[in-house]
């Protein structure tokens, strides 16, 4: 394996990429300057973007390469993916229960499997990985600090709370079946928006006013919980902080000498880009390893109401002994969800931003894996299995939904191996850890203060992702400035408000006061519900609001490095054999390729017809002359 440092992409996207060399299976790119060299298969007939590939949508790897690979995009994933369920527990009464945590990890692992498998062979079919959301995230904590939902003072007492008692038992499963509940009926919502193909519909009145604030408030109002566990040591926050940014930004382009084997070069090193795959790994590992050896010399306080303690590796118990090794997850495994108006509401805002957020995935997606822009049937797809998703990870009681991955999409850009069956190996990857309760006990334990210092890092990344949807607009319009700005602030200061007022909303009917009180209390829908109606009403031009660039950068054209219906058809013959017939042209997941094909057999035909009878006219001219 050979990594070789690229210019600048046109997709902006400036790393480096991976090089696997499998005996001529495509050539390497040049340095800058330098003459490209011809490539025999690969670069016959395929774009610029195409030669830049190891591997394209549709190619297969060697099996092996597809293994490492997949091991990567799970290891990207994984600080998501461990985050949620680490972030809820405290809500559903599970923050000394590291255990049942641990299960909860293996659980949002397994049904990530699912969905991913479920999204390459018949959603959208790009090499995408499907995860937890943090979408999720604001309006699931607002429906869980109702009064209802508040947590007993007992089981915050670690030193008498007793995990395996029934009454401990049904506080927290009452909260997840409640959670549970709300998933899935809002899933279906999903699910009928992407299935009927509304989507499209709905991208219409949707812009980066709407969705910068809607994103950036998905992680802003999470400051308290990243200062709550980074405030347990704030020293080993720091360190875990600074290793993660120091490996992300400042060694990313660092290339360290890896063993490898190769047909031509035999046993040799080769430079990977090591710590711009894993920052994120490394940081949590050598915090981890720093906090064992702090912790075995009794540097940290063994007083649990002490400062520090939260950082001792041994401070949340033995969970990693009483896991078991093999636990396999299944849907109502914590008993049959209940659905409350209040928390459905609340989930249906997390899920419009996601799947806004899901569409922009596949574009990327698309550009960077050499496959041309999905069309309207693929995504429409897309978006009703990421429903179905959100329903698989309800009933199985993950206390969250599955979006489509950013984080992975940029690993394509490091990669360079656009396949899809490399997503699928992420996949199995994925559906193996969950069912190895090992697995999850291991990152269950994480102390709390390196948890906390991760999160500074994600949170911040999350709301920077938000604001940089306001590159298409006019930043030096006064009508943008006001719409962003009041989103945002109203989207901070209503939540906090209402929290601290509770009381004051009252109508005399219980479940319209629990809607209220929870989407009120959701910063997400304040903000993106205001820009939305501020954006769609207040006088602007679409070149001002963004529109225009916005949805050119979601549909800029790529290089048709593999036919279109080889890559987002369905699988297994069955678009083929189903979407053939004709009424199938009016299902939103199945292409129009029979009529078009139609017209064009017709324009041939009358294209032959009219050479035929030219040919027929010249030869009965030529008889006549004879």
């Amino acid at each position: 394996m050979e990594m070789t440092p690229s210019n600048k992409d046109p997709n902006g996207l400036d790393n480096p990429i991976f090089i696997t060399d499998d005996g001529g299976h495509y050539c390497n790119f040049p340095e800058a300057g330098a003459t490209v060299p011809e490539c025999e298969e690969r670069q016959k007939g395929h774009g610029k973007d195409s030669s830049r590939l190891a591997y394209t949508v549709t190619d297969i790897p060697p099996w092996y390469l597809c293994i490492f690979l997949g091991i990567q995009h799970y290891l990207t994933a994984l600080g998501g993916l461990v985050a949620i369920p680490l972030i809820l527990s405290k809500s559903l009464c599970l923050e000394h229960d590291t255990l049942t945590q641990s299960h909860l990890i293996s659980t949002i692992f397994f049904v990530s499997g699912i969905c991913t498998l479920l999204q390459v062979i018949f959603g959208v079919r790009l090499p995408i990985l499907q995860g937890g959301t943090f979408a999720f995230l604001t309006p699931t904590l607002a429906m869980l600090s109702l009064p209802k939902w508040k947590c007993p003072a007992w089981t915050q007492n670690s030193s008498s709370l007793d995990t395996s008692s029934p009454d401990f038992v049904e506080i927290w499963q009452e909260r997840m079946r409640e959670l549970q509940g709300a998933i899935m009926v809002a899933s279906c919502f999903q699910i009928f928006i992407g299935f009927s193909g509304l989507i499209g519909f709905l991208l219409r009145f949707i812009g980066p006013l709407t969705i910068a604030p809607t994103i950036s408030l998905v992680a802003l109002p999470l400051f308290v919980s990243a200062g709550e566990e980074a405030g347990q040591h704030w020293g080993i926050a720091a360190v875990t902080m600074f290793l993660i940014v120091l490996f992300s930004q400042y060694l990313k382009s660092v290339p360290v000498p890896v063993p490898s084997y190769s047909t031509s070069k035999r046993c040799h090193f080769s430079k990977v880009y090591l710590f711009q795959i894993f920052p994120v790994l490394f940081g949590l590992t050598l915090t981890w390893l720093l906090c064992f050896i702090l912790t075995i010399t009794n540097v940290f306080p063994s007083d649990p109401l002490a400062y520090g303690y939260k950082a001792r590796t041994d401070s949340k118990g033995d969970a990693l002994s009483q896991a078991p090794w093999f636990r396999f997850p299944y849907p109502g495994q914590w008993g049959v969800p209940t659905i409350s108006l209040a928390g459905i509401f609340g989930i249906i805002a997390g899920v419009i931003s996601s799947m806004v957020e899901s569409v922009g995935d596949y574009y990327a997606c698309a550009r960077l894996s050499g496959a041309p822009p999905p069309p309207k049937h693929a995504i429409n797809r897309g978006i009703g299995v990421e429903g179905i998703g959100c329903l698989l990870a309800g009933a199985w009681g993950t206390g969250n939904g599955t979006t489509s991955y950013s984080e992975n999409v940029g690993a394509l850009g490091i990669t360079r191996v656009g396949s899809r069956m490399v997503i699928v190996a992420g996949g199995c990857v994925m559906l193996l850890t969950g069912m190895f309760g090992k697995v999850g006990a291991i990152f269950a334990s994480i102390p709390t203060p390196i948890i906390g210092g991760m999160f500074f890092v994600m949170f911040g990344i999350i709301t920077a992702v938000g604001v940089s949807n306001l590159q298409y607009t006019d930043m030096n319009s006064s009508r943008n400035l006001f719409i962003f700005g009041f989103s945002i602030f109203a989207g901070l200061t209503v939540p906090f408000w209402v929290q601290k007022n509770s009381e004051v909303v009252e109508t005399g009917i219980q479940q319209l006061d629990q809607v209220i009180n929870v989407l009120l209390t959701t910063g997400m829908f304040v903000g993106g519900f205001l820009g939305f109606i501020l954006d769609n009403t207040i006088p602007g031009s679409l070149e001002e609001r963004g529109l225009l660039a916005w949805k050119e950068g979601y549909k800029e054209e790529s290089d048709d490095t593999v036919n279109t219906s080889d890559i987002y058809d369905l699988p297994f013959g069955i678009g083929s054999k189903f979407c053939a017939a004709d009424w199938f042209q009016y299902l939103p997941t199945c292409p129009k390729r029979p009529a078009r094909n139609n017209a064009k057999e017709r324009n041939n035909s009358q294209e032959n017809k009219s050479k035929f009878n030219s040919e027929k006219d010249t030869e009965i001219n030529i008889d006549t002359r004879i």
